[in-house]
């Protein structure tokens, strides 16, 4: 069946052919299987056990180990459980995310597959659960670090909201993000609550081997991280390049990051900012050696052992461990 569903999955190479491909139950539940249970041994996500029976009609496996809960989904113990939309859209949506440059919004998915702005807002943020990069290991080689100000632009606001938002200057009352890049790698992006030496020097060496030569601005927080790594300044008030010691790397993914914010999302709730700086770092990070297919799948092999409720999302279940928050 392995074979077969890969082989299916050849063909399929724009969006237009995935809509059709998925439009049948039949293939995404034989593209699901394959990535949940590559072994070909389906198990029950509550107990383990193998003793199962699927039930065709209802499109649901009944477990036989005499638990409290004997029957289950291709969605149960994944991040479309408990989801009312077939899988058809699931997938259609999946596929738009993860392919899309600059991003796609909720609006735009709503008018596409026919369901309300609100449920498909929902589904975007599920997804973006799914495409976490869980752990790469550390950095290594050449690494730039740089951070940035994400928030609106004052010359775009009315001046009584300019007068209640805008209380001091530069990135005053905007939100921190922090990115380090290794050259010709992979990226890593995360959401901080300040640019003081000693946040951000401890992510520093949380994510980036020692000895490794990194390149940064003049800010002061990052003073001293010679001691552990090869550590070159680039002061942005004099020059921006000298030699191969500059930061335009993660400059380019800010470019890309803020043009899909602005552009495409609008406005992002400080809350859910980490959430869209996964989404864009999956796509960064699978840029080049995968076509848009590869990515697809990619994603949908994370789907697994991963829950994002509505009341967890918009802050309503306090008791609910939230997502990995970077």
């Amino acid at each position: 069946m392995y074979t077969k569903t890969m082989e299916s999955m050849e063909n399929i190479r724009t969006l237009q052919q995935a809509i059709v491909h998925f439009s049948e139950y039949e293939n995404c539940h034989a593209l699901m299987v394959m990535l949940r249970w590559p072994d070909g041994k389906i198990t029950c996500p509550y107990c383990g056990s193998t003793k199962l029976t699927y039930l065709a009609k209802n499109r649901v496996w009944k477990c036989y180990s005499g638990h409290s809960r004997p029957k289950f989904s291709l969605k149960t113990g994944t991040i479309f459980e408990d989801s009312p939309l077939g899988l058809d859209k699931w997938l259609t949506t999946l596929w738009l995310l993860v392919n899309c440059k600059n991003g796609v919004s909720s609006l735009e998915i709503s008018r596409a597959i026919g369901v309300t702005q609100k449920s498909t807002w929902f589904m975007c943020h599920r997804l973006r659960l799914a495409l976490q990069a869980g752990g790469f290991g550390k950095l290594s080689g050449e690494v730039e670090i740089d951070e940035t100000f994400i928030g609106g632009k004052s010359r775009n606001m009315h001046k009584a909201m300019r007068e209640r938002k805008i209380k001091g200057t530069g990135g005053a009352d905007k939100e921190i993000v922090m990115g380090m890049v290794e050259r010709g790698g992979k990226v890593r992006v995360m959401h901080v609550d300040t640019r003081r030496k000693k946040e951000l020097q401890a992510l520093i060496r949380e994510s980036i081997e020692a000895d490794s030569a990194i390149f940064s601005d003049a800010l002061k927080s990052y003073d001293g991280l010679e001691v552990d790594y090869r550590h070159a300044v680039v002061d942005h008030a004099v020059e921006y390049v000298r030699g191969n010691v500059h930061t335009n790397t993660m400059e380019n993914f800010w470019s890309l990051l803020k043009r899909r914010l602005h552009g495409t999302y609008i406005s992002v709730e400080p809350f859910h900012l980490f959430r869209c700086l996964d989404e864009q770092a999956f796509r960064y990070n699978n840029r080049k050696e995968m076509n848009d297919q590869d990515r697809f799948v990619l994603a949908l092999s994370q789907i697994g052992g991963k829950r994002l409720t509505y009341k967890a999302l918009t802050g309503k279940d306090q008791e609910a461990s939230p997502a990995v928050e970077h």
